[in-house]
C-alpha cells in the first residue's frame, strides 16, 4: 500500500481503515504505529504536512514507512512521567515493533518499523 496526503487528526481513522482493508486481516498493532507516525508529523510539523505512507509485507515481517518534507524534525524515543501528557507514543511502537528507525535525506526524512508479519498483527 502507497497512499500519499495530506496529514489531518480527521484523516488518521480513515488510514486505520485503509490499513486493515489492505492487509486483509486485524492489524491493531500496525494500525498502532501509523498513527504514532502520523500524528507525530500533525504535532511536530503541522497540518497539511504532505505525507507518503508506505506499508509492504516481505520475509515475514510488515515494514511501515512514513515519509514527511521535515529533514530536522527527528522522533526521539523519550521516557515519559506518569504525570506527562505527552511523550509514550515511540515508546508504544518501540515496544510493539522488532525494530525501527530514521532514513534523513534533503528533502525529508522516513520514520519507518518493522513488524512480525507471520501472524495477523495485533491479534
Amino acid at each position: 500500500m502507497d497512499l500519499g496526503l495530506a496529514v489531518a487528526p480527521e484523516v488518521v481513522p480513515e488510514l486505520r481503515r485503509t490499513l486493515r482493508a489492505c492487509l486483509g486481516v486485524p492489524c491493531a498493532d500496525v494500525q498502532l504505529c501509523v498513527t504514532e507516525l502520523v500524528g507525530n508529523v500533525i504535532r511536530h510539523i503541522g497540518e497539511g504536512a504532505p505525507v507518503k505512507v508506505r506499508v509492504s509485507r516481505s520475509d515475514g515481517r510488515i515494514r511501515v514507512e512514513v515519509r514527511d518534507p521535515d529533514p530536522r524534525a527527528l522522533p526521539v524515543l523519550r521516557h515519559a512521567r506518569a504525570d506527562d501528557e505527552t511523550g509514550r507514543g515511540l515508546a508504544l511502537l518501540d515496544a510493539v515493533a522488532l525494530r525501527w528507525g530514521v532514513e534523513q535525506g534533503e528533502a525529508g526524512k522516513t520514520v519507518w518499523c518493522e513488524l512480525a508479519g507471520d501472524e495477523p498483527a495485533g491479534t
